[in-house]
């Protein structure tokens, strides 16, 4: 079986054809649909892009898409300088900007500021869920490349790619990383989010499944989205300090190093990729222009001043109405109303709650053990144990709370649904979570298992011995893609790819 990856549409741009491959193309090119950008949804393509391996149709989709946006931001600033050559000047000075703001904002908080972020562990855990649609696709913008592995001008880049992808192994794997992590604080499913979330991923999921056709734009994303950003660092402090693990965003601080990190190796790969013959600054136009893809959609400080968590609880209370309605008896009434009567209209959940809150039920800005609501949901006899998620459990606990669980001893919502709430300090809470953390089998990399009982590996394992060579590369490729490099069969490859050289 001959598996045709890439197979992108002409570019409509002229550049040097070695530095898409070593060997000319064989693709067909493909009329890309032109879709109104008024009318297109980003998540239904992010889903395709993300969760499958998309058609021709789906990736010409996404092109055009990406031409939209490009058009777009073509008169946004960018920060990148004017001259290629001052590429490593201009990383340095960025990270020591970053760090010099990183400790000032260290001493305000030893001097008594609160959290710039995060309010209580509901924000923080509001803000991984958001966000998740762009940390689920991490890295996925360079994917593309892996077809020209050969391309020792790509090789940077390509090296990137498979450290995103944690050099194959399950606790490294950054996207793994991150699904760990929502599966952890019961934030997952993320099906149910606004749509503009899924904007930032769907621009870095284009860019990886049309490669070939913009690449000076993927060298330019990455050249600006592997800069070390000071909300980063912030973040992770803080979700620390929430008795969160923060391994996920620490990780980048560390691969995303001015040294040997991806924030070096980005300004390096601009540099191999650009033209030895003259192109009258095309390259570079378009380097730039990508790299103000980074700034499109809802930014990290969007997302954490959107925050509402009155908002919240109404929203978690809808959701949960129509499933609730009719499951209650008629006996208790809350202000004359049956809770069945209540939960029949989603939008009468906020007078739903001030009737509660008037009632005694919810007594707020007490502990919330105080409020016979919450033991309701949690305690010895909870009668509604298991209806919320645990990252609901923690906004309702925080909303009740109220100002207390700023400075409070963090509510740790997963583990109150196993048994009793953990109040522990911040370093002992690091250590456990630290100590569930999974780990990489040291002998994983030498043979695939299929006792991973998972049906693309099997598949794999059937399939790949009987390839020419040409052809197991491709299914390497395959497997390296944004669906699957997470997955078993995905890891698999990648740690094949890498011993392939």
């Amino acid at each position: 079986m001959h598996l045709t990856l890439l197979e992108c549409p002409a570019s409509r741009f002229a550049l040097p054809p070695h530095l898409l491959s070593d060997s000319p193309a064989t693709a067909a090119p493909v009329a890309a649909q032109e879709t109104s950008a008024a009318t297109a949804l980003h998540a239904p393509l992010y889903d395709r892009l993300a969760n499958h391996l998309p058609s021709m149709e789906e990736r010409a989709q996404a092109a055009t898409f990406l031409r939209t946006v490009l058009d777009e931001v073509a008169h946004d600033a960018d920060e990148l300088p004017e001259d290629p050559q001052q590429l490593t000047a201009w990383m340095e000075a960025n990270i020591a900007n970053v760090h010099a703001q990183y400790q000032s904002y260290l001493e305000s908080r030893k001097a008594g500021a609160p959290r710039r972020y995060f309010l209580n562990r509901a924000h923080a855990l509001y803000f991984l869920r958001q966000v998740a649609p762009t940390k689920l696709v991490d890295g996925s913008w360079l994917y593309g490349l892996c077809a020209h592995g050969s391309n020792a001008r790509l090789s940077d880049l390509i090296t990137t790619y498979v450290e995103e992808l944690g050099d194959g192994q399950a606790d490294k794997n950054h996207v793994k990383l991150y699904r760990t992590l929502l599966a952890r604080h019961g934030l997952d499913p993320v099906d149910d989010l606004e749509d503009p979330l899924y904007r930032q991923g769907l621009v870095q999921l284009a860019l990886g499944w049309n490669a070939e056709e913009f690449l000076p734009e993927v060298v330019g994303f990455n050249l600006g989205y592997e800069q070390l950003p000071l909300h980063l660092l912030i973040t992770a402090y803080e979700l620390n300090e929430l008795g969160i693990d923060p391994y996920y965003f620490t990780l980048h601080v560390t691969v995303d190093n001015a040294d040997t990190g991806h924030a070096k190796r980005a300004c390096v790969a601009a540099l191999e990729a650009a033209p030895r013959i003259d192109d009258g600054g095309e390259y570079w136009r378009r380097v730039r222009a990508g790299a103000k893809l980074g700034n499109t959609g809802l930014s990290t400080l969007d997302v954490i001043h959107g925050f509402d968590i009155d908002s919240e609880v109404i929203t978690i209370l809808a959701r949960k109405a129509s499933s609730g309605h009719g499951a209650h008896s008629d006996f208790c009434k809350v202000a004359g109303r049956s809770v069945n009567d209540w939960l029949a209209n989603a939008d009468d959940v906020p007078a739903f709650l001030a009737a509660l809150e008037q009632g005694g039920w919810i007594k707020r800005n007490q502990p919330a053990q105080d409020s016979r609501f919450w033991r309701l949901l949690q305690g010895d006899r909870a009668e509604m144990f298991g209806v919320f998620s645990p990252y609901e459990l923690q906004v309702i606990h925080d909303w009740i709370r109220g100002p207390a669980s700023v400075d409070g001893a963090p509510f740790d919502a997963g583990a109150a649904l196993g048994g009793t709430a953990r109040q522990m300090s911040f370093r002992v809470a690091q250590r456990l979570q630290a100590a569930r953390r999974p780990r990489a089998d040291a002998g994983s990399a030498a043979v695939p298992s299929s006792a991973a009982l998972d049906t693309d590996l099997e598949i794999f394992e059937q399939r790949y011995p009987t390839l020419s060579a040409t052809e197991q590369q491709a299914m390497l490729v395959q497997a390296m893609a944004p669906a699957l490099h997470w997955t078993p069969v995905g890891l698999l490859a990648t740690r094949m790819f890498l011993n392939r050289g």
